[in-house]
């Protein structure tokens, strides 16, 4: 039965806390899966629709990026999946009516989950200067607005064009051209805040900055470790191919400061033994403080060189650059610096080393928990390194494997979504549509809010997301973007960046992955590229939610074509009336996409992009090879009486986006403004579990960024760390707090300290 969205913000005021979980999915995943779609769509709506999810004939998950096999189950979902399709292909609507009556402040006032949960937005709407609430706006005026504002910029630089990584590729690809037409490279992107380390690493090492294996490289792997990373949670379908790994003879090392049940045992919903029994994951679990993973990385580099036989000589001669320096300073790794940077023991890295010299083809996976600090790019380099010494590059079962979080932020920026594009790109496109692209570069996420606090960009565009919610800083980002002239958020719900406006402000609502496309061309499909570089169509099967709902190609060619008018050469009618279109300029554009709509249709369940190291042992970087790299070790120094924090999700959330306020593996129910903290911890800095507390992070500049009424929970944490949900942290990291290179926001490594306060 389909439920009415919450009247009211629920009290969060006193959270209960149980014992953690130790195994993750099985039966109650498939319950809450249930509940929750039913309230959101209703039994009929709900078989319908999950039916479709990540099939060949049906639409891709608006989730994760995890691949789907060549087989697919009937069932290719998993709980947090099925949570995204529900809310997106929910019954409930947000209509003209409900913004007559909730003006912008109210809206501003209530969480991120009272927002998402009220539906479907069914129109577009228009804040005019000095208005109160959002009222409704004809498509043609909404267009003429954003021209208007565009075209009174002093420079096109003045304008920033966000992409979510929920956008297709068709969509990303003429967002892209757009902005290059228009005059910019800003082209900011989620990547911006969590991978970027990733793809800045593996470019200068490898000379691809994406992973080099596949699903099925996984499942013959002989070691797979996982790094800063809660598949349960985050990647659930994941530990399908953890657990096949198992069955195949693989074993896995989890590193992680926090355990997490689904890298305990996973309960496969798929099997009647899954769901009675399940299998165990993880043969050793590395509790590692926060940032301790390159010094980890690093020592056990040193004990592989100092073993007789460890080292793939043959590879490292024959493919390999800067080698001997590396060594040398991989030897000075010392012991008692790596001990106290990561918290284990000399035993516990013993056996990590045992079984990297047993194995043959080694994974490594990672997330968040390595990207999202000052010394993420050098961590994820020396990881790079012990692969590069074992030979586990370009071999069956062996490689890197950067585990992706939104469903096409990996497409979206081959498609063109940097700020800092490759000169070969821009000159095919500038080649295919005959215009001059700028050639410097543009503002990433953390410098497009620098940009706008300073008074330097002044039209803010976001294609889909929750710029605010996702970005640091909170308070530093909602003041620069209430700066603005303009803000303009694609989207299909509402969230908190809908509250937090320039002086103007629209909502443009669009079709979403579950809804059919119909163009003047006939019926469209739109494609994504998965985490491991593979390209496949994704096709809505639902009635859209609105007969006033645009899509995001159509939004992006209307907009075009509202802005740069009779001088654009560029068949922007064309591209909207027929996504085919764009995917044959994407096949003379992008390396890779080759006959783009022959081998979409040749091949329903997508086809694998080209990767050098992966397919031939070449490596495009600079030296011609694979590149070991040498850097200083770093790790977080936290001051006595202060914790680390990083900031996470939570189990009923998927990025910014609330689903419920229970944190089930994590035994949290009814709250989400928790701080786990282990018990030694606590009763050093005097605090019972359910006392409360402000969390108060501290950084160089002596900016005081505090988050009141934390319930502290007593938990199984590494010591001296501490963990509590985003965005509600958010406020506490700071905007210039970024890791080197990448620029990546550090909030996987906030020291705070802890006030005894009361609930907030």
């Amino acid at each position: 039965m389909v439920s009415k969205p919450p009247a009211g913000d629920p009290v969060q005021d006193a959270p209960r806390v149980g014992p953690p979980q130790h195994a993750a999915a099985g039966l109650p995943a498939v319950g809450h899966t249930l509940r929750i779609a039913q309230e959101q769509m209703g039994p009929l709506r709900t078989a319908r629709t999950l039916l479709k999810v990540n099939q060949k004939d049906g639409f891709d998950c608006p989730g994760c990026a995890w691949p789907e096999g060549e087989k697919r189950h009937v069932a290719e979902f998993c709980e947090n999946g099925a949570k995204a399709v529900a809310e997106e292909a929910t019954l409930r609507r947000v209509t003209p009516a409900f913004f007559a009556a909730h003006p912008v402040a109210e809206l501003a006032a209530r969480s991120g989950y009272w927002l998402g949960q009220q539906g479907r937005i069914t129109e577009p709407v228009y804040l005019p200067e000095g208005g109160d609430r959002y009222e409704p706006v004809t498509w043609e005026r909404a267009f003429a607005i954003i021209a208007e504002e565009l075209r009174a910029l002093g420079s096109p630089d003045e304008a920033l064009f966000y992409t979510s990584g929920r956008t297709s590729n068709e969509a990303a690809f003429l967002l892209q051209l757009f902005a290059r037409e228009f005059g910019t490279n800003n082209l900011p992107d989620c990547s911006n805040m969590c991978h970027e380390s990733s793809g800045s690493a593996l470019t200068e090492t490898l000379g691809v900055g994406k992973g080099s294996v596949s699903l099925e490289d996984l499942h013959r792997a002989d070691l797979i470790v996982v790094a800063g990373q809660n598949p349960g949670t985050n990647h659930p379908r994941m530990l399908s191919a953890l657990e096949k790994a198992k069955a195949a003879g693989a074993r896995i090392i989890s590193v992680n400061p926090l355990p997490e049940a689904g890298l305990e045992r996973f309960k496969n919903p798929q099997t009647p033994q899954g769901m009675l029994k399940g299998a165990a994951l993880t043969d050793l679990f590395l509790q590692i403080r926060i940032g301790g993973d390159q010094a980890l990385f690093r020592l056990l580099n040193r004990l592989v060189l100092e073993t007789p036989g460890a080292v793939d000589e043959a590879f490292v001669r024959e493919y390999t650059h800067g080698f001997e320096e590396f060594a040398a300073a991989a030897r000075e790794a010392d012991w008692e610096e790596t001990l106290t940077a990561t918290g284990l023991t000399r035993a516990e890295i013993g056996k990590a080393l045992e079984m990297v010299l047993a194995s043959k083809r080694t994974i490594v996976c990672w997330a968040m928990g390595l990207t999202q600090h000052k010394h993420a790019v050098p961590t994820i380099r020396e990881v790079v390194n012990l692969l590069l010494l074992r030979g586990a590059v370009g071999r069956p079962g062996a490689g890197v494997c950067p585990v992706r979080g939104h469903s096409n932020v990996q497409g979206d920026r081959t498609m063109g979504i940097f700020e800092r594009p490759a000169s070969a790109f821009l000159d095919a496109l500038d080649k295919e549509f005959g215009i001059v692209s700028p050639r410097h570069h543009g503002f990433d996420v953390v410098r497009s809010i620098q940009a706008l606090r300073d008074g330097r960009a002044k039209v803010f565009f976001a294609m889909g997301g929750n710029f605010v919610g996702a970005s640091p800083d909170t308070e530093v980002t909602e003041a620069a973007m209430r700066n603005a002239r303009l803000t303009v958020h694609v989207s299909t719900k509402l969230n908190r960046s809908h509250a937090v406006t320039g002086r103007r402000a629209l909502i443009l609502p669009t079709l979403g992955r579950t809804d059919k496309d119909v163009q003047r061309s006939g019926r469209q499909v739109v494609t994504v590229e998965d985490s491991m570089g593979l390209v496949h169509a994704s096709r809505g099967n639902l009635p859209p939610a609105s007969p006033h709902l645009l899509s995001e190609p159509a939004i992006v060619a209307r907009m075009a074509r509202a802005v740069l008018g009779a001088e654009s050469a560029t068949p922007w009618e064309e591209f909207e009336a027929d996504y085919g279109a764009i995917r044959d300029r994407i096949a003379r554009v992008v390396p890779g996409f080759e006959d783009f709509n022959a081998r979409l249709a040749a091949h329903p369940g997508g086809f694998a992009l080209p990767h050098a190291p992966r397919d031939e042992r070449r490596f495009p970087t600079a030296t011609g090879k694979a590149n070991f790299t040498a850097a200083p070790v770093e790790y977080p120094r936290v001051p006595e009486g202060r914790l680390l924090l990083q900031t996470l999700r939570s189990h009923d959330q998927y990025n910014t986006t609330i689903y419920g306020l229970d944190d089930r593996y994590r035994g949290i129910t009814g709250g989400r403004r928790v701080v786990l903290v282990h018990p030694d911890d606590a009763a050093a800095l005097g605090l019972a579990d359910g006392a409360y507390a402000d969390l108060v992070s501290e950084w160089t500049d002596g900016v005081e960024r505090r988050a009141p009424g934390f319930r502290v929970v007593h938990y199984p944490t590494a010591r001296g760390c501490a963990a509590a949900y985003y965005p509600e942290t958010n406020v506490l990291v700071p905007l210039e707090a970024t890791a080197d290179v990448s620029n990546t926001p550090t909030s996987k490594s906030v020291i705070v300290r802890l006030e005894e306060s009361a609930p907030a």
